[in-house]
């Protein structure tokens, strides 16, 4: 008999639609590409970053993010992703049983690292403009509450006010996922700074084309930071992802801050488009934009057939059914809107 924890029955692996599409605008990683300086690192790698261990937990990786940043290497550390920071994160600081709040919608894999930590999973309803509920997440008495600004799958945004009414009030740890930052007009960041209750996670799979390098990272007091490393254990990155993350950070930022003014400007062509189309797209923050559609899921099926993938939602918490797509250069756009078109008559 192969032996089971009970608390993992019914835990489903994460899948989303997995189907080949000439256009693909379903995980809001970046169209343009990665940074050349990170291009140029994968190319020259050496042997010895394959044949031998990393060094361990990242301290070059550390200290081309501090110079990004702006804060010290004691201040930050490292992950196989953001996602996989927020995992050591709940590890750290919750104890099997203990609460987990986080508005809802968000991030799907909350639910997912609360069941597998053992935790219990408290969704809290955004109020109907799409903001935190302040009040709703305090009353849950949960230890460490997540928020993710710009928020996925809507794009909104949390309002400085809100957030700092909810880190001073919080029993415990704020999560704050900034994995879409490039692409809003304000970051919170400083928080993790003036509050000793926040933690900010970030990534470099979205503005930086890093995703399948898997590089993460989070930003906290370093009493803070030091319990995320001991979950965190000291291998994360393989040699060659961090040398391609520190080309990018060091040598590839103004490629990076120019490709985000590009998907932003598309981002607000894109919601002109959808307007016209008779549709009402949430506002976003983010490289991505969220769309209320009834039958949303058939819809992104008919435009598979078409050779486009978008992200599906069925039954978003205060949305319904939605769409959710991601920006890219323009030609894709015209694809994906052409397609969108077609699968709606």
């Amino acid at each position: 008999m192969t032996p089971r924890r009970a608390s993992y029955e019914g835990i489903s692996l994460y899948s989303p639609p997995a189907v080949p599409c000439r256009v693909d605008l379903s995980d809001n990683t970046n169209l343009f590409g990665m940074p050349p300086a990170a291009e140029q690192a994968l190319r020259d790698f050496t042997p010895s970053l394959i044949t031998r261990y990393p060094v361990s937990y990242a301290p070059e990786l550390k200290k081309a993010l501090s110079a990004y940043s702006g804060f010290e290497a004691s201040w930050l550390t490292t992950g196989c992703g953001s996602d996989d920071l927020i995992d050591c994160a709940l590890r750290a600081f919750l104890e099997p049983g203990e609460r987990i709040a986080v508005p809802e919608p968000s991030f799907s894999m909350m639910s997912y690292f609360a069941k597998v930590n053992g935790l219990q999973y408290t969704p809290v309803p955004l109020r109907s403009d799409f903001e935190i509920d302040v009040d709703g997440l305090l009353a849950t008495g949960a230890r460490l509450i997540y928020v993710c600004s710009p928020n996925n799958p809507t794009g909104t945004v949390v309002s400085r006010a809100v957030l700092e009414r909810l880190v001073d009030a919080a029993p415990g740890i704020v999560l704050l996922d900034e994995a879409y930052t490039e692409f809003a007009s304000a970051s919170h960041v400083d928080l993790a700074r003036s509050r000793p209750n926040v933690i900010v996670t970030r990534t470099l799979s979205k503005a930086f084309g890093l995703a399948g390098m898997r590089v993460g990272y989070a930003i906290g007091r370093p009493e803070l930071v030091a319990e995320i490393e001991k979950a965190r254990g000291p291998y994360k990155h393989s040699g060659l992802a961090e040398r391609m993350a520190i080309a990018a950070l060091t040598e590839g930022v103004s490629w990076v801050k120019a490709r985000a003014e590009d998907a932003k400007e598309i981002r607000k062509r894109l919601v002109a488009e959808l307007k016209a189309q008779g549709l009402e797209p949430l506002p976003s923050e983010a490289n991505f934009v969220l769309v209320p559609l009834p039958g949303a899921p058939q819809v992104a099926a008919r435009m598979r057939e078409r050779d486009v993938n978008v992200r599906a939602f069925q039954g978003l918490a205060g949305v319904g059914d939605a769409l959710r797509i991601g920006c890219g250069p323009w030609p894709l756009m015209e694809a994906a809107l052409q397609a969108l078109r077609e699968a709606r008559r």
